[in-house]
This record gives C-alpha cells, structure tokens and sequence, in this order.
C-alpha cells in the first residue's frame, strides 16, 4: 500500500460503524472565501486554521512545488476517498467538507482555499457543536496534510 493510501485509510475508519445518535448541528452561513480569507475560527478551542494567528487555532497551510491545478486536484481526490467526508462545494480555488464521527454523528466543517500564487492552500476545519474537540480537528488536518505530501509528484 502506497504511503498516500496509507495515509488517506487512517481518516477514514470512524466510519464502519453507522451513527447510533445525531449531534450535527446547523450548517453555517458565513463560510467561504472574502477577499482571500476563510472565515475566522471562534474564540472556542474547537477549531484550527492557517489564517489564524494565535497559538490555539493556528496551523500551518498546505504548500506545494506542482501547479495549483494539480494540486488542488489531489487534495479534493483525498477527500473524495474519506468515508467520512462529504463534499458539499467545491468552486474556483475553493473546496467545503463535512466530517461527522462514527458514533455521536458530530459534524465538523473542513474548507481549504487555494493561493496558487504563493503555492499554499490554506485550511479552516471547525466543529459545529460543544467548546473541546480533543484536538480532533488539528489531527484531522495533518492527517490529510500526510497524505497530500506523500502524493506530491516529483518536480524536475
């Protein structure tokens, strides 16, 4: 097994099992891309993103040395290949997923916007409901980051 499928197979395993509760939440209305920024995460622990400066939120982007398109169209290929992931738009340099765990059905809200000029793509992924996530979300993101840098194709 190739290290990306590796990679991509330990984000998908909460999902085997059908969830027994629903604790998903609202879908919110202020996602998206304004003037090159994702949403701001909450003052709750709950959330990670690259745009954010503070120590609780803040993660590093995704960067890459092939084309944005490339890129870009791996990381949507991960995604579409999670068990647990749901699609819901992708647009431009934009992509929005839905994650919900296993049991409790909790949904968290994962946008990754694409800055081609300066190789990065930027990530915002936030749980709906409750203050902690146990670091959940923070996990998630550099697991599909491994995946992304294990996919990457030699350049030159």
């Amino acid at each position: 097994m190739s290290a990306a499928k590796a990679a991509a197979s330990d984000l998908g395993g909460e999902s085997a099992i059908a969830s027994i509760f629903s604790f998903s939440g609202e879908r919110p209305d202020n996602l998206g891309v304004k003037n090159g920024k994702l949403t701001p995460c909450p003052s709750s622990p709950n959330c990670v993103s690259s745009q954010s400066k503070d120590e609780t939120h803040a993660i590093e982007p995704f960067t890459y040395k092939s084309s944005g398109e490339e890129a870009f169209n791996r990381l949507k290929n991960i995604i579409e290949k999670l068990e647990n992931a749901e699609i819901i738009e992708t647009k431009d340099n934009y992509l929005y997923a839905e994650f919900t765990t296993q049991i409790m059905g909790f949904v968290d809200d994962v946008e990754f916007y694409n800055d081609p000029e300066n190789k990065t793509i930027h990530v915002r992924s936030a749980s709906r409901l409750g203050e902690s996530d146990l670091g959940k979300n923070r996990d998630r993101v550099e697991k599909i980051r491994a995946a992304f840098e294990a996919a990457e194709p030699s350049v030159g």
